[in-house]
């Protein structure tokens, strides 16, 4: 018994080295959400920093209203993608763990 339990103990500590990874990967993950068919967008980190953001020219003369919305729907589209990204990164990662059968987290 003993020894399923260090075995046990090593695993968790390699899972949680794994998940720092994992979680600083998203971190400096990008994406980029685009709006009114690519004239309009922006980069975001996993942690939702917009990096950039590029506008047409051609959508520069239109109304300011427009511009706002433009940009808007870019930087919802790149939220979108960010918590989809991570949301396929982590269930990627959970799929790799190897509890015993019956095995209940203390939480």
């Amino acid at each position: 018994m003993k020894g399923k339990l260090s075995d046990l103990m090593q695993q968790a500590q390699k899972m949680q080295a794994d998940m720092q990874k994992a979680q600083e990967e998203l971190a400096n993950a990008e994406v980029v959400g685009e709006s009114g068919a690519g004239m309009v967008s922006v980069v975001m980190t996993g942690r939702h920093d917009v990096k950039r953001v590029s506008i047409d020219d051609a959508v520069m003369g239109e109304d300011k209203e427009v511009l706002e919305d433009l940009l808007a729907a870019a930087v919802n589209d790149a939220v979108r993608k960010v918590e989809a990204h991570n949301r396929d990164a982590m269930a990627d990662f959970a799929s790799g763990i190897n509890l015993p059968p019956g095995f209940k987290m203390p939480f």
